[in-house]
């Protein structure tokens, strides 16, 4: 069914909705894009910020003149460059004064301008400001051609299109913003490096990203912070121009005598707000998600000062600090996104080789426009006068002219072959200019503008000098706000993250030393403190000791089961000293038929030589046999009716290893014989003809063997030439006062 349009009434025009609206949001679009979310690469500034910048220095509040009110400046932004609303503006303004928000704020304000706790500043009519030095730096230049102009909104007056930025503002303030389609967040840097980085493209074009971040090592935050970034990630991110960097809160142990101590927090991550922080650190106290912290409170005056107390004396400070960076914002994540407009006009994603390249560029542009208009105003100047040069060499013939003849001008131009504006230059002259002294300022100032048009002239027709005068002005850029100057001082720094395996469940732990035993029944459990006399532990009628051990309440244990199988259970969760204990096989799914092989603690990366009784063997990590659940995790494959037998750690220096039958022959070969794996059978140890494995385990060769004997006495050998061989070989005897039982002695 075909639907027919009525005719259009008179004055009324069809339009297909579609066009209409896919015309209407791209115009959108590109107005946001261009003209309130991305700032240019060349001046770093979007146009709300270009207009307040603009407005005050056409109410000539320089850093060296008095503050105006707040809403003086914001009348004028808003009534001649930026239509928009007065609280819009003002926010800016505020924004470019806060000195926790801005790396090197651009505007000096005088009054409440807000705090890193988040609150607003004062109404404007009560704050006043004015430029900084910084400001200064980017408005240089401005009236001398630097850069274009385009009419206002309404057409009465004109602002800049762009800035002259004799600052790389870009990337030493940042910025961020949201458009349409598109998004960017450029973190704030340290000045100085940023003019290194510069000087070494100006003299290396094709400098590589590796090569630019050795100047510009990361972002340099307004409120400080430690940045854990590992460098990879930072020079990928610069070369990509999209990335993200880890900040921690800067803190540190405060000693509160007898052994107590509190964490003093000085610094917090970028954009983070204090009351905030803390009201989620109460939050997370009061659900009992860290159990580690006791309290905190705001010591803060003009400088950052948190107190975090730990519950106990004992809470390892640095485990708490790691509960606190992943539940807290006292660890963030500042987003890089280079997404800034080109030229003003086209946005795109940029490295930070093209960002420091587009600011250079624009630099260059500015420079050769300020000395052409400085030549042409020297050209002008130099006409003048040559002028007045040629009235005091005929001084009587031009003041007869100018009170006889009626028209003095073209008299003037005819006699002497001057110009228009020569001649209108004399006629302009005051009487008391025709003294001596006066001529020969004159000629001083012909002659240096003379010099100076010289210089100028081979500024403009070298490219090599141009950069000559650019990185002459970056020099002084590093020099006036360099690292040296309270406000140019790096203020966030680089850190590794801490070593070791920081679990956020071990942080909920308070840790405490224990001792774990464990029966031949297997009854387990853990003594608080750890205990030097072991003989005096009780047990049940028929039981003793089996395992005996010091830990902490913050370990995992590793239970190795006969059939091959490695459990993990938590020190915390272990019953307590009262009693007996309880059986291990309540807390894990082991089988009465099975036996527990070996008990002891997990330490991460230590490497386990493990067995079976059938001499079939290999060594795996640790890290490699934790279990997540009750029944276990399969390591060892035995095939009956063959069990595993033994577990013993590598050493790190290990060489060889030592393995003895039950048939009492000993055989040792190099470790490098072994494969490390995560499961399987293994590979034969050691030959034999009747029995299997009796025992093994792992040592340096140069250090010698030794085992214990049955009255716990040290015997060792260093002379072990007669029992090295291949691996699956048969051995020999071993040697005189080797254990009767044939083992080597415990190894945990």
């Amino acid at each position: 069914m075909t639907t027919t349009l009525p005719p259009p009434s008179e004055g009324i025009e069809p339009v297909d909705l579609r066009d209409a609206l896919e015309e209407r949001y791209l115009a959108y679009a590109l107005a946001t894009i261009m003209h309130r979310a991305l700032p240019d690469a060349r001046d770093g500034l979007k146009p709300v910020h270009r207009r307040v910048l603009y407005a005050m220095r056409q109410l000539k509040l320089d850093p060296s003149q008095k503050f105006k009110k707040c809403a003086r400046v914001v009348g004028d932004v808003i009534g001649r460059y930026h239509p928009h609303g007065d609280q819009a503006v003002y926010d800016a303004l505020v924004r470019l004064a806060q000195s926790f928000s801005v790396r090197y704020p651009l505007i000096d304000g005088q009054g409440n301008f807000g705090n890193i706790d988040g609150d607003n500043a004062a109404a404007m009519r009560y704050t006043e400001s004015r430029l900084t030095e910084v400001a200064a730096n980017l408005l240089e230049g401005l009236d001398e051609n630097t850069v274009d102009f385009r009419e206002t909104y309404d057409g009465e007056d004109s602002e800049p299109m762009v800035l002259p930025a004799n600052f790389p503002n870009l990337l030493a303030n940042g910025s961020t913003g949201i458009a349409v389609g598109m998004a960017t967040s450029i973190p704030p840097h340290n000045v100085a490096e940023l003019c290194d980085a510069a000087l070494h493209l100006i003299k290396f074009p094709n400098a590589t990203p590796e090569k630019l971040t050795e100047f510009v090592k990361g972002p340099d935050f307004p409120t400080g912070g430690i940045i854990v970034e590992p460098h990879d990630a930072i020079v990928e991110a610069y070369r990509t121009g999209r990335g993200s960097f880890r900040v921690r809160a800067k803190w540190d142990r405060e000693d509160t005598g007898r052994g107590g101590y509190q964490i003093v927090i000085t610094e917090i991550p970028y954009q983070v707000q204090k009351s905030k922080l803390i009201e989620k650190i109460a939050e997370l106290m009061q659900a009992r998600k860290l159990p580690l912290v006791a309290d905190i409170r705001d010591e803060s005056a003009e400088d950052i000062r948190l107190i975090i107390e730990p519950k106990t004396r004992t809470v390892d400070d640095t485990l708490m600090m790691e509960s606190l960076f992943k539940l807290s914002d006292l660890e963030n994540r500042i987003s890089l996104n280079m997404n800034v407009l080109s030229a003003g006009q086209i946005p795109g994603v940029m490295s930070l080789r093209e960002v420091l390249w587009q600011w250079l560029d624009h630099r260059r542009q500015v420079l050769v426009r300020r000395s052409e208009y400085r030549l042409k105003k020297i050209d002008q100047r130099l006409e003048v006068l040559a002028g007045f040069l040629v009235a005091f060499l005929n001084l009587d013939e031009v003041i007869r002219i100018i009170r006889f003849e009626d028209e003095p001008k073209q008299q003037l131009i005819v006699t002497f072959s001057i110009s228009d504006v020569q001649a209108e230059a004399i006629l302009n002259m005051r009487l008391r200019s025709l003294r001596k002294l006066e001529e020969m300022e004159l000629r001083r100032e012909h002659d240096a503008l003379e010099t100076e048009r010289v210089g100028l002239v081979e500024l403009l027709g070298s490219q090599d000098n141009q950069w000559r005068h650019i990185a002459g002005e970056i020099r002084e850029i590093r020099k006036k706000f360099g690292k040296d100057t309270e406000l140019g001082r790096r203020r966030s720094y680089f850190s590794d993250m801490p070593k070791g395996d920081f679990d956020i469940t071990a942080a909920m732990i308070e840790k405490e030393p224990i001792t774990i035993v464990c029966s031949q029944k297997g009854w387990i459990r853990a003594l608080r403190g750890h205990l030097a006399d072991m003989e005096s532990l009780s047990f049940k009628t028929g039981d003793g000791p089996e395992f005996a051990f010091h830990a902490e309440t913050t370990d995992k244990i590793l239970v190795f089961a006969s059939d091959g199988r490695f459990f993990t259970l938590n020190a915390d969760k272990l019953p307590g000293g009262r009693g007996h204990g309880e059986p291990l096989r309540l807390m894990i799914d082991l089988d009465q038929s099975e036996d527990v092989i070996a008990l002891f603690v997990h330490k991460p990366k230590r490497k386990l030589l493990i067995a079976s009784s059938d001499a079939r063997g290999f060594v795996v990590s640790e890290d490699d046999v934790i279990a997540n659940t009750r029944k276990g995790k399969q390591v060892l494959n035995a095939k009956l009716p063959a069990e595993a037998l033994v577990c013993t750690p590598v050493p790190a220096d290990a060489d060889h290893v030592a393995v003895v039958g039950d048939n009492r022959k000993l055989l040792i070969f190099p470790l490098s014989g072994l494969p490390e794996m995560t499961r399987g059978r293994g590979v034969i140890l050691q030959k034999y003809k009747d029995g299997g494995l009796s025992d093994a385990k792992t040592f340096k060769l140069e250090s010698g063997l030794s085992w214990l004997d049955s009255s716990n006495r040290t015997w060792s050998v260093s002379d072990l030439s007669d029992w090295l061989g291949a691996r699956a070989s048969a051995g020999r005897l071993p040697p005189k006062g080797f254990a009767r039982n044939n083992k080597f002695g415990s190894g945990f």
